[in-house]
């Protein structure tokens, strides 16, 4: 088993932007992410700590101006807590190893996939392609990930 962790030299890699979204739970623009119109194969993995979050295969178009999957591909790298900052209750999504902030959790997502829609900022991510999650160590989640372009 991979260990993920948050590390200075880490956070020192992290963009402007990633840092502002992981390290201060700031929110990216509404459709300006990376990630928000990838429809390779491959898995979304925390950008700080490497911990896998969510594979392509459970991502969907919510059209809400960020990539959106119905569930993480490892539910015990999330962490889910109350946010009532913004006027307003929402379930902020947070990382469990590198507590990077992610996004948050709404009810409003495919009722026929659970019914959630994980609205996830692309700063906070790094894709890794399927053909290469093997080399990088994710070669266990390879099952949870459609065959495709690759």
């Amino acid at each position: 088993m991979a260990e993920y962790r948050k590390d200075a030299e880490a956070v020192a890699r992290l963009t402007p932007e990633q840092y502002r979204v992981t390290q201060e739970a700031a929110t990216e623009r509404p459709g300006s992410g990376e990630y928000l119109r990838n429809r390779e194969s491959g898995i979304y993995v925390d950008v700080v700590s490497g911990e896998p979050l969510f594979a392509s295969s459970d991502k969907f178009e919510a059209h809400c101006g960020w990539p959106s999957f119905t569930k993480p591909i490892e539910a015990a790298n999330v962490n889910e807590r109350r946010d009532s900052t913004h006027g307003m209750i929402r379930t902020e999504v947070r990382s469990k190893h590198a507590d990077s902030h992610l996004g948050h959790v709404f009810e409003d997502g495919p009722g026929d996939r659970g019914g959630l829609r994980y609205c996830i900022n692309s700063a906070a991510l790094r894709f890794v392609p399927r053909g290469e999650m093997e080399a990088e160590g994710y070669g266990d989640y390879l099952d949870q990930v459609e065959a495709g372009d690759e």
